[in-house]
């Protein structure tokens, strides 16, 4: 959603990572730091100078353990994907300087077992985590973030089935 307010402001460059195991299900953690279940994949910032590429790979790693040699890259949409903040969280995050996040998505196959997935990282994101049909994912996560969630798993479809 747009607000008057936030119009001006810029979109958080970004990074998101659908995790597939060999069953086909996607990686969904559910967030520690929001009320109710709030299931999403990893997603995280670009740092200065960090090629998206190299960001999913660390944010992946940051929020999962999963290292990169325990994944194969796919893919990756072939746009940026945005979305604006619902006005009751503008200025709550991000320092107010983002009205939204402008994403690039990473398809990887999960080449490892489920023991090397560790959520217990030093700054966990997720208080639990589990595979899950991506159309089911789409239904669990926040409503503000459905339609990105639902572009990038079409984008990827062809590669899921």
């Amino acid at each position: 959603m747009k607000t008057d307010n936030a119009a001006h402001l810029p979109y958080r460059p970004c990074v998101g990572v659908v995790l597939v195991n060999p069953a086909g299900l996607v990686f969904a953690g559910q967030r520690i730091d929001s009320p109710g279940p709030a299931w999403q994949m990893p997603q995280g910032g670009i740092d200065k100078g960090e090629a998206p590429r190299e960001a999913a790979l660390r944010e992946l790693w940051e929020e999962t353990g999963v290292t990169p040699d325990l994944v194969e890259v796919v893919a990756e949409t072939p746009d940026w994907v945005t979305y604006d903040l619902p006005p009751e969280l503008l200025g709550k995050i991000w320092g107010g300087k983002y009205r939204g996040q402008r994403q690039l998505w990473y398809l990887m196959n999960f080449l490892g077992r489920d023991e090397q997935v560790r959520i217990d990282t030093p700054h966990p994101e997720f208080e639990r985590w589990r595979w899950i049909a991506a159309d089911d994912l789409i239904t669990h996560i926040v409503p503000f973030k459905r339609q990105v969630y639902d572009a990038v798993i079409s984008a990827f479809r062809p590669h899921l089935a």
